[in-house]
């Protein structure tokens, strides 16, 4: 028995402006909330060694950064991005060929039979 393939099917599309697919927008907004989770340790030690050391009013600023950075995390890791840049929606620009000019016609590409090229005022 010969299986018959749909033409259709096996064509190749060439998609430039594609979203990634949700699986590798799930893992990119992943990673950018395990990186500012990780940056959010990272002050919580600060604070806890600069308060041991008795740092004084500086321990204050990392202290900071460990209590308010959850919130920055979960606010950017829920926000989808736009890939390649664009916001919002590109106005319509129709690809449309050069009008057609017969030749003879003014702004046709050969010289017009009534112009002299050589006037300065532009007519003869």
């Amino acid at each position: 028995m010969r299986i018959r393939r749909n033409a259709r099917r096996d064509q190749a599309y060439l998609v430039t402006e594609a979203r990634p697919s949700r699986l590798e927008e799930i893992g990119q907004r992943e990673r950018r909330y395990l990186v500012m989770m990780g940056i959010r340790v990272a002050c919580f030690i600060v604070t806890v060694v600069m308060f041991v050391n008795h740092a004084g009013w500086f321990t204050v600023i990392p202290a900071a950064g460990a209590i308010a950075l959850p919130y920055f995390a979960v606010v950017v890791a829920n926000a989808r991005r736009e890939v390649g840049g664009t916001a919002g929606f590109r106005p319509y620009q129709p690809r449309l060929p050069e009008r057609f000019v017969p030749p003879g016609q003014p702004g046709a590409d050969g010289p017009d039979p009534g112009r002299d090229d050589d006037d300065p005022r532009g007519a003869s």
